[in-house]
């Protein structure tokens, strides 16, 4: 089995080099076998196919980001570590074009987890954020909306950097964005006290949970807190 592992990862390791050098954002089955030393049936029986190989790669390097997201130190301003998190992400994306692009590009025929992993880690620092009265939105809906910008931002200028080439794209795009989803110090004419309190209380009880209720008890609050935040129909929140 250890061996198995070895030569999954060798062949892996082998297409993300490849991808890497790649003109056109595609791989050879052919080299990638004849780089590892193996026949392409060995390749067939570990990935399926060529599209499996991909996926493959998408999810190592999602192994990749998150060990970067590991290695990024928490603080106790989640605020501050969600803008961090922005710039990181940025990062990745410039110094790993090629497989930011596997990983992120639609691809209809795909398996990857990766995105969707991606997508969870940033709810996870979202509803920290939230636990502190510093989301104006569901974790959900911040995150949608961040991770469609960050990703947006960072294929446009890998994919065309002679027309996003301004430095301070990014940052420009964070500020807009996070506008809309975080509060702000000073209170807002459009402010729903109930619907932000009901924010921050669901998020304390993910992260925390509550002792002093029963199991049924806990999901009747959820339900009620899930039902006050969602935003009326035709609200623009």
């Amino acid at each position: 089995m250890a061996g198995v592992d070895a030569l999954r990862a060798a062949m892996i390791e082998a297409a993300e080099k490849q991808l890497a050098t790649s003109t056109d954002n595609d791989i050879a089955t052919r080299a990638v076998c004849e780089a590892v030393g193996v026949t392409q049936p060995v390749l067939y029986r570990l990935f399926g196919d060529k599209r499996g190989l991909l996926d493959a790669v998408a999810d190592h390097g999602y192994e990749r980001y998150a060990a970067l997201k590991a290695a990024q130190e928490q603080t106790t301003d989640p605020v501050a570590d969600l803008r961090a998190g922005w710039d990181g992400h940025m990062a990745f994306a410039r110094e790993n074009p090629a497989l930011y692009q596997l990983m992120f590009t639609p691809r209809p025929w795909s398996r990857s987890t990766a995105r969707d992993r991606v997508f969870e880690l940033l709810e996870e620092t979202l509803v920290r954020c939230a636990a502190i009265g510093a989301l104006r939105v569901d974790p959900p809906v911040a995150a949608r909306l961040i991770l469609s910008a960050s990703v947006g931002t960072a294929l446009d200028h890998i994919v065309s950097p002679e027309l996003f080439d301004d430095p301070a794209l990014s940052h420009r795009m964070r500020q807009a964005v996070f506008a809309h989803v975080l509060t702000e110090a000073t209170a807002r004419e459009d402010a729903d006290p109930l619907r932000e309190a009901a924010l921050r209380l669901r998020a304390q009880l993910d992260l925390a949970g509550a002792d002093a209720l029963e199991p049924v008890e806990t999901a009747l609050l959820r339900r009620w807190l899930d039902r006050i935040t969602q935003p009326g129909e035709g609200s623009v929140r």
